[in-house]
């Protein structure tokens, strides 16, 4: 493993201010296994990896990888990804430090990128603000929950979000309303740019009983977990549900519920989820993943859309 010291470039107009600082508190480092960081528990190694620990440091970060002229990825929570066994080129940020939720006047709340949406959901419930009982059971963090237009339930962030915080191209702060991101069924503007959201503002309904919010937030978690496979590791949904029927629905009837390929299984409880029952690689998972469309389609005509972002490089 190497580190190294990150020090941004100096002049010029775009990016942080750096009259105050000209190093990363921390370091960058090489050759961070990824497997341990993602809710599958493959993939393999980032080039190089570092944790910012504020919005000074993420973009100190992102104006060090792009003086270097290499590609950035961000990570979460590590859900609703694939990583490649052969581990991913340039520079991988994990926000998970980048945590912190204000409550604001009207029942609106603010929180940073990195913060679990189950704090967020836990948070407002305690404060008997309702609107994000559906999210509790959402293995993911507000940021990528916006970027991905994460939901269940029947709702979504378009229906609570208010405003977004990102850096632009240039790493500069920018304010974006919803009208702005093209809000789409898991879809939304910021997944095909270069921008990075550092933190929300959602607007919920106030000035509830709190205990009857909490008891609502519960309800809707038990109900995950009863439906869904969560005692092995996995991705959350694989796939986006199509307009005829669930995606889940469809690969049972095609006879793959329980299927396995080397250590990965199509859940006997959810079709629509992929386990890592013993050991198993990316590529597992993705033949998986191929496996399911060519049956779908063949049967059905219908092409399932991955909801599971798949990074890397993966050979057929």
């Amino acid at each position: 493993m190497t580190t190294v010291p990150v020090v941004l470039p100096q002049g010029g107009s775009c990016g942080p201010d750096t009259s105050s600082f000209a190093r990363l508190s921390g370091r960058i480092q090489s050759g961070i296994p990824l497997a341990p960081l993602t809710t599958f528990r493959v993939g393999g190694k980032a080039e190089w990896y570092c944790e910012p620990r504020s919005h000074l440091e993420l973009q100190q970060c992102l104006a060090w990888a792009r003086a270097e002229g290499i590609p950035t990825t961000l990570l979460g929570a590590g859900s609703n990804l694939l990583i490649s066994d052969a581990g991913l080129k340039g520079l991988v940020i994990g926000t998970r430090r980048l945590r912190g939720i204000q409550l604001l006047e009207g029942g609106r709340i603010w929180a940073a990128a990195g913060e679990p949406l189950v704090n967020l959901a836990r948070a407002a419930a305690k404060q008997g603000w309702s609107g994000l009982e559906w999210a509790i059971g959402i293995p993911g963090t507000l940021g990528g929950a916006v970027v991905m237009n994460a939901g269940a339930h029947g709702r979504a962030m378009a229906d609570v979000l208010v405003e977004v915080q990102i850096l632009d191209e240039e790493q500069e702060p920018c304010r974006l309303e919803p009208a702005d991101l093209q809000f789409g069924y898991r879809r939304s503007r910021l997944q095909d740019s270069p921008w990075t959201v550092t933190g929300a503002t959602l607007q919920l309904i106030p000035s509830r009983d709190p205990s009857q919010v909490q008891w609502e937030t519960q309800r809707y978690l038990n109900q995950r977990l009863s439906s869904q496979p969560y005692h092995l590791p996995s991705c959350g949904s694989v796939f986006r549900n199509p307009e005829s029927h669930p995606a889940g629905w469809l690969i049972e009837q095609v006879g793959l519920k329980g299927y396995r390929i080397g250590g990965a299984q199509i859940s006997e409880r959810h079709a629509n989820f992929i386990l890592n029952c013993h050991q198993a690689s990316a590529k597992d998972i993705y033949r998986l993943i191929r496996l399911a469309q060519e049956k779908v389609y063949q049967q059905w005509s219908v092409l399932l859309e991955p909801e599971v972002r798949i990074l890397g490089s993966f050979e057929d």
